[in-house]
């Protein structure tokens, strides 16, 4: 029920005592990666070492999000894609990062967003949402998903159950949004609940407090909102991740020992901390023992390994080797992602903020 992550382009040596316990997930940021050649070679690496099926994740959402090399496409921002308002060059850009992703030893890709620019004052979300509305959220959104999932890697749609429309970051503050059930339903939630009729293999949480339905926990600790919402309300039977565990809006507010316990208990089936060692044994002990003591039940751990088992059945790979680099920035896939730049911001995304501030 762990992701993990580490520092430098080579695997430490004390990252194999995570392998050696079980963390089913590990994470790849740029502070990993020098070039496609290295990148492919150590996501091989980290199977090898694992010695059973290990999910290799990457925050790959094109624009500013991208933690690949530079030899890879340059994907576009999920706002130039929602301006285009095409969802087959949609699905097109997803096939194309799910094919450089595969070629790279790449299983997980946490995207597409499906938070919606509604706040003009986010500083974390804005051109990473394809666009203002719901509708065009949801429509490209699952458009890039379908494109992930058709060439072999698992989407993950994020931040449920909206991170649109804070002020803050949850990088480094809480946020709190005094949205009721009735506005989540109306705007923020309908992009994740298209995107899991459409099947979303995963969906990753946000560390966002929304004060009408739960006015203490941040949703990734919450049962109300994760078990409530997402799981009873909305049907989704596959994997749900956590954010980064160690972002400030978690940290600065809870300990690690309470996170882990009252976010499995909500419904969280994998929790990423990226990267301090120590950290990760110690939340790893703590779910452990909470099993133990019975503050989780082992009918929880089960159905989050079940959740965690399919994922992998589908979608993580044995690691690939040179011959698959090919793919990765080919004349194709440029000529594709030439197709989105320059597009500009067209009408496809309205302004109608002010109509949602009415809803309570």
């Amino acid at each position: 029920m762990f992701g993990v992550g580490f520092d430098g382009m080579v695997m430490p040596e004390t990252y194999q005592s995570l392998l050696d316990r079980g963390v089913s997930h590990s994470i790849l940021f740029r502070r990993n990666i020098n070039d496609k050649t290295q990148m492919q070679q150590l996501g091989a690496q980290l199977k090898h070492q694992a010695n059973r099926p290990l999910a290799i994740a990457i925050d790959h959402e094109g624009g500013r999000v991208m933690r690949t090399a530079e030899d890879f496409s340059p994907i576009p921002s999920a706002r130039e894609v929602g301006a285009n308002n095409d969802p087959e060059l949609a699905r097109e850009i997803g096939r194309v990062m799910a094919r450089e992703l595969r070629a790279t030893n790449i299983d997980v890709n946490f995207a597409p967003v499906l938070d919606i620019d509604t706040n003009p004052d986010n500083p974390v979300i804005a051109d990473r949402s394809f666009g203002k509305t719901p509708e065009i959220v949801s429509r490209m959104g699952i458009a890039v998903m379908h494109g992930l999932q058709s060439e072999g890697v698992a989407a993950c749609g994020k931040h449920f159950p909206g991170h649109g429309d804070t002020s803050v970051d949850s990088h480094k503050h809480l946020p709190r949004l005094p949205h009721t059930e009735a506005r989540l339903q109306a705007v923020e939630l309908v992009p994740f609940q298209h995107a899991i009729r459409a099947g979303i293999a995963s969906i990753m949480t946000a560390h966002v407090i929304y004060t009408p339905i739960d006015d203490h926990y941040p949703a990734t600790m919450s049962i109300d909102v994760m078990t409530g919402i997402l799981r009873n309300k909305f049907g989704f039977d596959g994997l749900i991740h956590s954010d980064d565990m160690q972002m400030k809006a978690i940290a600065d507010h809870y300990g690690i020992e309470e996170a882990v316990i009252r976010g499995a208990n909500a419904g969280v089936d994998v929790f990423w901390i990226c990267h301090q060692g120590p950290l990760q044994h110690e939340a790893i002990d703590h779910l452990i023992r909470a099993a133990e003591r019975g503050d989780v039940s082992r009918e929880r751990i089960s159905q989050a390994n079940r959740h965690i088992d399919e994922l992998m059945k589908t979608y993580v790979k044995p690691p690939v080797h040179q011959s698959a680099l090919d793919v990765v920035g080919c004349d194709e896939h440029r000529e594709i992602v030439s197709r989105v730049k320059g597009t500009g911001d067209r009408n496809a995304n309205p302004d109608p903020t002010e109509a949602w501030r009415a809803i309570p």
